[in-house]
């Protein structure tokens, strides 16, 4: 029996979401890994929330920055992408169930950690 840690995020739009961290996996073309979240904002409908992180994305990262980043750095990424779709998406269940991380976003997330 695994037991999950529920996590509380307090988003911009006025929800407090509940969250826990349900697992990764490759995509079924090898082209990124998935990291799954269950997420409920009512405590009583619970849905998964996929982040796709992208091999070339993290490749591209990894040359420009001359080191291959950790997978608590990718981990740590992939929360703030989450985070950022709890305070941005009106409708998370509906909008926001499979979000990709870009280049963009990873850069964004990492800088915000001091992550070079």
């Amino acid at each position: 029996m695994t037991i999950r840690r529920l996590k509380t995020y307090a988003g911009s739009q006025g929800y407090v979401y509940q969250y826990y961290f349900v697992g990764k996996r490759p995509t079924p073309t090898g082209d990124a890994i998935e990291y799954i979240f269950d997420v409920t904002s009512d405590r009583k409908t619970k849905y998964a929330v996929s982040i796709f992180l992208p091999q070339p994305v993290v490749a591209a990262w990894n040359h420009n920055h001359g080191r291959s980043l950790t997978d608590a750095e990718q981990y740590a990424a992939v929360k703030i992408r989450l985070f950022r779709a709890f305070d941005e998406i009106e409708d998370l269940q509906i909008t926001g169930r499979s979000l990709p991380i870009d280049s963009q976003h990873l850069e964004g997330s990492l800088a915000s950690l001091g992550v070079e």
